[in-house]
């Protein structure tokens, strides 16, 4: 879980008080107590248990790696060649104005929360976006009146709205909503302009539906249910009267995905990636009188992970995850035929969005060494513009660690891959220490974007960095990313072990050495391994993890449940819990001997914070040193700069004294 932190304003005032006060007369000096290191004070929205006082130099050093900013694209101007982006001046992410390329970034919305979504109404005099509070995930929709800045709430203020599709030249938005029953995501229809049109078209059971899709004519909806990531069914709805009928009709035994994905231009068909008749996810067109479909990337052997139609619908771009690394195509629908895009630097495409002058396609570009920024391309000249340059904390990211693929073979024979990032073997020579950072999902993959804050750790602590896609990764074909479904969650820590097992082989790295971290699952499996593998590691970081799957499932918010339930099992067949409570690291808590960071958030409606909380009562009993942090106003993961901030500089401490073993660093000493 990549954060970003910096040295706050009043922590410069007390370093600058503490300076000084020490430059005081020699006869107050002989009657003044001792010095103390100078130490950073948590925000009075933390809770900090166990933690030791984190000294100021720390931050001071760390300052400029939590410097960074990034970009998002949010949505071209309708007429203008003009375009709002995401991006974060003070503490979260806001929706800015950009009007050329390298052009300054205008603040529009200011809230203490994050905002995001941003998409103009047809004439471009409004934009609508999204909101929560403190990282409830309970997103609002608001509109934005470029005239004079007014915002207005369109939704009801308390449930959970999103999946917005927006109609053709028209004011209309297709959002999904739990209003009705805060579990089910019911399809409503609204003009933002009148707030008062809002009205639910579609009844629903399920948490998993949303709309890919207005026709050309407006008349139609392309609805997607997704059932789970190997799962999903495609409908199409009346815009006039609700009703809907199956485009991909259930089969016994047989399990699809469909992305969802644009209409033709001409509104007989649309486009979509699907691992239908395949491993892999193809871009496919289906045409609607038929429902046959007709594979286009057959020759592509990795999944398509975006599609975006121009607006004359003559152009269909797509991205392909090759690997961990995208590759951006153009195809001419007419003659289906595609091109790699030429001149794109290598790294994370993402954010596909078309100009509705249909010349312009705009998109996200990441890399080790580049932050998130905003790009266009001209599909007729292939020219290739830079609209956004973020700061990256004054540090020199030409000298960043590029990522090496790393491939291992786990207990049963299958090969699993990783990234590995290695310091600067002339500043640091030897063997050096570890840390594995495990993803989320478990429908994740790690793939090699801007590390942001982790570079800290390859730079200035000589620690290398592994980044593994165990078994469950999405990215690797539809039967891999089955492998860790029920009865077999365990198979993904034995991953993990032959890991730990080819790092002991491997003569750079130091085995003695090993810290276990991840968000979300992620924390969960660093739950799993820090048990499993107590005697291989030195200490664990679980951030947001669940630490009983048949607790996390029994707490969820009602509208994600039965989606986890596809994943991890049904808590309420016996069987089933017999096996999660058997492998939970719960009820395997005696085995964990090394010291463990837990980070929560106390608003988290996907992992409630009471997962970490319920482990550390029994560590604690065990005698195991722990620390706990909760933010109060974070959900799950931390979007506050000032908690990202707190977060870094106490994990540096962790890193210090429980993997690399300097355990005086609290006081000051080294």
């Amino acid at each position: 879980m990549t954060q970003v932190f910096s040295l706050s304003a009043s922590l410069r005032s007390a370093v600058l008080f503490t300076s000084i006060f020490m430059s005081v007369s020699p006869l107050m000096a002989q009657a003044a107590p001792p010095a103390q290191p100078a130490v950073l004070k948590p925000g009075d929205n933390l809770v900090v248990e166990n933690i030791p006082p984190v000294p100021a130099a720390i931050a001071e050093k760390a300052n400029q790696y939590g410097e960074f900013r990034s970009a998002t694209l949010q949505d071209w101007h309708p007429t203008k060649r003009e375009m709002l982006i995401g991006t974060r001046f003070a503490d979260v992410p806001q929706i800015h104005m950009v009007k050329m390329p390298g052009g300054d970034r205008t603040q529009l919305t200011f809230f203490p929360d994050r905002t995001g979504g941003g998409h103009f109404g047809p004439k471009g005099d409004y934009f609508t976006f999204s909101k929560d509070i403190g990282g409830g995930e309970w997103f609002q929709i608001y509109r934005y009146d470029i005239a004079n800045g007014n915002v207005t709430l369109l939704t009801d203020g308390k449930s959970r709205n999103g999946g917005r599709s927006f109609a053709h030249n028209d004011n209309r938005i297709a959002y999904n909503s739990t209003r009705r029953t805060g579990k089910d995501t019911d399809i409503w229809i609204m003009d933002p302009t009148d707030p008062k049109s809002d009205k639910m078209l579609l009844q629903l059971e399920g948490g998993g539906w949303s709309v890919a899709d207005w026709s050309p004519d407006n008349k139609k909806l392309l609805v997607v249910e997704e059932v789970s990531a190997n799962q999903t069914y495609l409908w199409l709805a009346d815009v006039a009267n609700g009703e809907k009928k199956p485009l991909t009709p259930k089969a016994d035994g047989v399990e699809i995905a469909y992305s969802g994905g644009p209409f033709s231009k001409d509104g007989k068909g649309f486009y979509t990636a699907t691992d239908r008749d395949s491993e892999f996810q193809r871009l496919a067109y289906f045409d609607l009188a038929t429902m046959n479909p007709t594979y286009l990337t057959t020759d592509i052997k990795w999944d398509v992970d975006e599609i975006a139609l121009s607006e004359d619908g003559k152009t269909l771009a797509f991205v392909t995850n090759e690997d961990g690394i995208s590759k951006l195509y153009l195809m001419n629908t007419a003659t289906r035929q595609y091109q790699p895009v030429p001149g794109i630097p290598t790294g994370l495409i993402g954010g596909l969005n078309f100009h509705k002058n249909s010349r312009d396609l705009g998109f996200v570009l990441t890399s080790a060494r580049s932050t998130a920024d905003v790009y266009s391309v001209d599909v007729t000249t292939n020219k290739l513009e830079r609209w956004t340059a973020s700061e990256t904390g004054g540090l020199n990211t030409a000298a960043f660690a590029e990522p090496q693929l790393i491939k291992w073979q786990t207990f049963d024979g299958k090969t699993i891959s990783g990234f590995l990032y290695m310091p600067d073997a002339n500043k640091f020579p030897g063997k050096r220490p570890v840390m594995v950072n495990i993803h989320g999902g478990p429908e994740g993959q790690y793939r090699p974007g801007f590390l942001g804050r982790n570079n800290y750790y390859l730079n200035e602590l000589g620690v290398a960095l592994i980044f593994p896609n165990v078994r469950g990764s999405t990215g690797y074909g539809k039967t891999f990313l089955k492998l860790d479904n029920g009865v077999n969650r365990d198979h993904t820590h034995k991953d993990i072990g032959a890991l730990l097992d080819w790092i002991g082989k491997n003569p750079a790295l130091d085995s003695g050495k090993i810290m276990i971290t991840g968000g979300s699952y992620g924390g969960y499996m660093t739950w799993a391994v820090a048990y499993e593998y107590n005697d291989k590691i030195c200490c664990s970081l679980p951030i947001v993890g669940p630490s009983n799957l048949v607790t996390l499932l029994e707490h969820t918010e009602a509208y994600r449940r039965d989606l986890r339930r596809v994943e991890y099992g049904d808590e309420r067949d016996p069987k089933i819990r017999e096996y999660l409570e058997k492998t939970a690291p719960l009820n395997n808590s005696e085995k964990i001997r090394k010291p463990v960071y837990a980070v929560v958030g106390k608003n988290d409606p996907r992992v409630p914070w009471t997962e970490s909380r319920q482990m550390l009562d029994k560590l604690k009993s065990n005698g195991i040193q722990t620390w706990f942090l909760m933010a109060n106003d974070e959900g799950h993961g931390y979007a506050k700069k000032k908690n990202q901030d707190f977060l870094f500089y106490s994990t540096i401490l962790f890193v210090q004294q429980f993997l690399l073993g300097q355990q005086n660093v609290a006081s000051g000493d080294k």
